[in-house]
């Protein structure tokens, strides 16, 4: 068993809060070849290092690439440091002469270093370009926000935000347009839910959550995250897994994914297949 005193190193910026129980559950073994799917600031690629193992890393996002390069400089040649999509986990791996490894980590969501930098424009607590690309490419959310109909932006909101007020949430970013800034869509949202100031939940978060998730391609990523894990990971390899923030897809994940409790740590097991297209589906008719 891995000594999980606090003797393993930490970074200030990302400290995974089931650190300790997924490098548990991996069991490293001095020597094993592991992979942090989910790089971001390297809080477990440093404890996977710490146990012994020759780590291969991955991120979509290239600023966490660029930040890391002192972390692979300082592991002595037991670091690998890739950019690119954890979905597509087994082809990079292959490109670079590996077939199977020891056990692979998941880290879901939006990292810290994203979501306290305003210019990323992930978070509604900090006024920044309306932006929200994990990858930096490709369409922002301010330009999908910006020509998407109203019945589309409500269906984003209802499924892969729970928003129950989709439609009256809808109407009012549709009727705001165009809208380039995060504090923009925030004030937007608040005025349309009738949020009072210093209330303790702010009514931006499950929108805000629900159209990062879309902008990402998140759910797909998830999916085909969890079928090359299955392929490339070797007899009696570990799956770990930790999820960051309020539960994604909650109303289809019966329907896409296995229902998970919040923050668990795995062992790897086959995962299901997605037998539904993973795009959002028309919410029931029901005025808001």
């Amino acid at each position: 068993m891995t000594d999980l005193s606090p003797d393993l190193p930490r970074d200030p910026r990302h400290d995974p809060v089931l650190r300790e129980e997924v490098i548990a559950a991996l069991a490293i073994a001095p020597g094993e070849r592991h992979v942090d799917a989910t790089f971001g600031a390297g809080g477990y690629t440093r404890a996977m290092l710490a146990a012994g193992a020759e780590v291969i890393a991955c991120d979509r996002d290239p600023d966490a690439i660029a930040e890391g390069q002192a972390l692979v400089a300082e592991a002595d040649g037991k670091l690998m440091l890739i950019h690119g999509r954890f979905g597509e986990i087994d082809r990079l791996l292959a490109e670079r002469g590996i077939d199977a490894v020891d056990g692979i980590t998941f880290d879901i969501g939006v990292s810290s270093m994203q979501l306290d930098r305003d210019a990323r424009g992930f978070s509604f607590q900090k006024d920044g370009p309306l932006d929200m690309r994990m990858a930096q490419e490709g369409e922002t959310a301010a330009e999908w926000l910006n020509r998407a109909d109203e019945a589309e932006i409500a269906d984003v909101l209802y499924q892969y935000g729970d928003e129950r007020q989709s439609r009256r949430v809808a109407r009012a970013i549709v009727a705001a347009r165009p809208l380039s800034r995060t504090g923009e869509l925030a004030t937007v949202i608040r005025k349309a839910l009738r949020h009072p100031p210093g209330a303790p939940k702010d009514p931006a978060t499950k929108s805000f959550q629900a159209i990062r998730i879309h902008i990402n391609g998140e759910l797909d990523e998830l999916m085909e995250g969890l079928a090359a894990a299955e392929r490339v990971l070797r007899p009696g390899g570990r799956l770990g897994s930790e999820r960051r923030g309020p539960p994604p897809f909650s109303r289809r994940r019966a329907r896409c994914a296995p229902a998970r409790p919040k923050r668990r740590a795995t062992r790897a097991r086959a995962p299901r297949r997605c037998a539904a297209r993973c795009a959002p589906q028309p919410r029931p008719g029901r005025p808001n």
